[in-house]
């Protein structure tokens, strides 16, 4: 049996009468939320919720509030067709794919900001960057008004703000944060990989490398964070085409450095390699 074609929605009205004649039959709804260009790291999250939920909810919408003035807004991928197909392999009900314009109306000028978790590492390097996703998220929400919502460990930070959020605005929804999905080299899945020519992509390794090594470090013993860090950044440095925006060893609860490794610690690299930044972390633990 062919499987079914998700229902392509662009308008906030129609979504929300889809969703309430779902609820009505007291259906668990997930939602998934994305900016498309879709890889295995975001069609994992959707068989999860496909698992646990009764009706599953993907939104494909490049968030332009997200990024920054000299971002690459206007060359982020955009493979709906692709996307919708892979999505109907994964028998996904509902897809929700706005125009900019619905999301933000003229006059639109209201923004969630999420202080603390938002500020260190990409706070740091992306000014009003978590401003944009906590902004379009909650709104997502409060259109979709999912039981479950599904996000990605590469994307640790953002999962963390989320979590924040939700747990600050007592919003009704179960938040599931999935693992990093690899390429059989270790390199984490990203749409932004499709930026990279075959060169950058074998350096592109240089990440998931540098986090390795920290672990490598934390089983032969070595505690002491300035070190670790030492070592992860001689990884990168070895790579001629890498500059680093950071290499980072923090508590996973606040994103605060540490000198030492002592419990769980987030090891957490964001790596340019020519015009393409990518970002990648490692959960460690003694």
């Amino acid at each position: 049996m062919a499987a079914r074609e998700p229902r392509l929605i662009r308008k906030i009205a129609e979504l929300r009468e889809a969703l309430t004649l779902i609820r009505r039959e007291r259906k668990r709804v997930g939602f998934v939320p994305t900016m498309g260009a879709l890889h295995e790291g975001h069609l994992s999250l959707v068989r999860a919720c496909k698992t646990e939920c009764d009706c599953t909810v993907v939104s494909i919408f490049v968030n332009p509030t997200q990024f920054g003035p000299q971002e690459d807004f206007e060359r982020y991928p955009r493979t709906l067709d692709r996307d919708l197909a892979g999505l109907r392999s994964c028998g996904v009900e509902l897809v929700f794919a706005p125009e900019a314009r619905e999301m933000y109306p003229p006059g639109f000028d209201t923004w969630v900001e999420v202080k603390g978790v938002s500020e260190p590492l990409e706070g740091v390097c992306r000014p009003g960057h978590f401003r944009g996703v906590a902004t379009v998220v909650l709104k997502l929400f409060n259109i979709v008004q999912p039981d479950v919502a599904y996000f990605g460990q590469k994307d640790y930070q953002q999962a963390l703000v989320i979590e924040k959020m939700i747990r600050d605005l007592d919003l009704p929804i179960i938040l599931r944060v999935l693992p990093t999905v690899r390429e059989s080299d270790g390199l984490a899945m990203s749409s932004r990989n499709s930026y990279l020519d075959p060169e950058s992509r074998k350096q592109a390794t240089v990440l998931w490398r540098s986090l390795c090594r920290a672990a490598e470090c934390l089983r032969n013993g070595e505690r002491r964070a300035d070190v670790i860090l030492r070592e992860m950044r001689q990884v990168i440095d070895a790579i001629p085409n890498a500059r680093t925006d950071y290499v980072a060893l923090v508590n996973p609860e606040t994103l605060q450095p540490v000198d030492a490794i002592t419990g769980k610690t987030l090891a957490a690299v964001a790596v340019r390699l020519g015009k393409t930044r990518l970002i990648d972390n490692l959960l460690l633990e003694p």
